[in-house]
C-alpha cells in the first residue's frame, strides 16, 4: 500500500491511523533518508496509541518507553548502532516479549534481526519538488 502525504499533519494523522489499528505484540519498522520524517511519523503513531506524553526520537537512548498510551509503545531508534548484535544490550528482545508495539527508526541497519511478521514503512521525498511531498509505502513481512 502506498499513501501520499503533502503535509507534516497528513502524515501524523496517517501514522495515528496506523496504529489505532495496532495489537499487542506488533513490530513496526521505519526506513528512509536522514530528514524524510521518521520521527514525525513516530509522533504521530504515538499520537494514535493514546500516548500524552511528548515524543522524542530516542537517538542517544536508542529505546524510548512510553506506557500512557492504550498500549505500551516503544520506540527505538538504531541509527547508532554499529553491529546488530550490539541491540541485545538494549534488551530489545525483552521489549519484543512485552505485549506492547514496537517501532523502530533506521530498521535497515539491524535487518538481520528483525523479527516476521512485522510491518515495513518506507519514508520517500521527493527531491526535485514539494518539500512537504512525502511517499509512504507499507509492507506486511
Amino acid at each position: 500500500m502506498t499513501f501520499e502525504s503533502h503535509s507534516r499533519e497528513e502524515t501524523i494523522k496517517f501514522a495515528a491511523d496506523m496504529a489505532a489499528k495496532a495489537e499487542p505484540g506488533e513490530v513496526f519498522t521505519l526506513t528512509g533518508d536522514l530528514g524524510v520524517g521518521k520521527t514525525v511519523f513516530a509522533k504521530g503513531f504515538a499520537k494514535g496509541l493514546g500516548v500524552t506524553e511528548p515524543v522524542t526520537s530516542p537517538t542517544f537512548t536508542i529505546v524510548q518507553e512510553y506506557l500512557s498510551g492504550r498500549l505500551p509503545f516503544y520506540h527505538f531508534d538504531v541509527y547508532r548502532i554499529g553491529d546488530p548484535d550490539e541491540m541485545e544490550e538494549t534488551g530489545f528482545y525483552d521489549y519484543l516479549d512485552r505485549g506492547g508495539v514496537v517501532l523502530i527508526e533506521w530498521a535497515e541497519l539491524i535487518e538481520d534481526i528483525l523479527p516476521s511478521p512485522r510491518t515495513a514503512i518506507k519514508l520517500e521525498k521527493d527531491l526535485d519538488g514539494d518539500d512537504d511531498y512525502r511517499l509512504i509505502t507499507v509492507e506486511n513481512r
